[in-house]
């Protein structure tokens, strides 16, 4: 009985004792000779993470622009994401009022429909256009949306357009002035942050 009480509690003591070196010798992977040599061989070439995309960089054309026009500058343009939709932006600032547009292309073409303002004035149809690489803001206001060339709003436009009329003896055609569209053009206003700002004096 006695030897029986011995072996269990060597048994025991051994456990105990095997449990206790073993948390002591927990393994460190940064105390790790063969991980401190392989990352020795990648020192400074590590590619740092991107940071997470902001609204700003999935929209571009959200933002406050000032107009490029010296006698329209007294009042910047403001373009703001609608907060239900994504693809509808507002812009204000405008002497239009506050109007709406759609976008059409990927990253900041958009279709301004014809619209009532909440002043109750009435806006053509239109095209938005912001040049991230430019940073070019271009808004005609009475031009057709063309899907297939955007920027075709912003071409020279023809002055007349030939219309078909009524008269006391049938149908005739006749030419008249076309209704000139508005255009705006502004530059962005570059928000930089301190973190921007540190990271240009470093390149410089």
């Amino acid at each position: 009985m006695k030897t029986t009480i011995f072996m269990v509690t060597g048994l025991v003591l051994s456990l105990l004792a095997t449990v206790t070196l073993s948390a002591q010798e927990v393994w460190d992977a940064r105390k790790n000779p063969t991980v401190d040599s392989i990352r020795s061989k990648y020192e400074g070439r590590l590619i740092s993470p991107k940071a997470a995309l902001t609204t700003v960089d999935i929209f571009p054309a959200v933002g406050t622009y000032q107009a490029g026009d010296a006698a329209e500058a007294a009042a910047n343009v403001v373009i703001s994401l609608d907060a239900e939709n994504k693809g509808l932006v507002w812009i204000e600032g405008l002497p239009q009022g506050r109007i709406k547009a759609m976008l059409r292309q990927s990253p900041a073409v958009y279709k301004i429909p014809a619209q009532k303002t909440d002043g109750g004035r009435e806006v053509k149809e239109g095209v938005l256009i912001y040049d991230p690489q430019n940073n070019r803001l271009d808004i005609c206001i009475g031009c057709t949306f063309s899907s297939e060339n955007p920027g075709a709003a912003f071409a020279a436009a023809e002055e007349t357009e030939t219309i078909v009329v009524k008269t006391k003896s049938g149908k005739k055609t006749k030419t008249v002035a076309k209704a000139k569209p508005w255009y705006f053009t502004a530059s962005k206003l570059i928000e930089t942050t301190a973190a921007a700002a540190e990271a240009d004096q470093e390149k410089d």
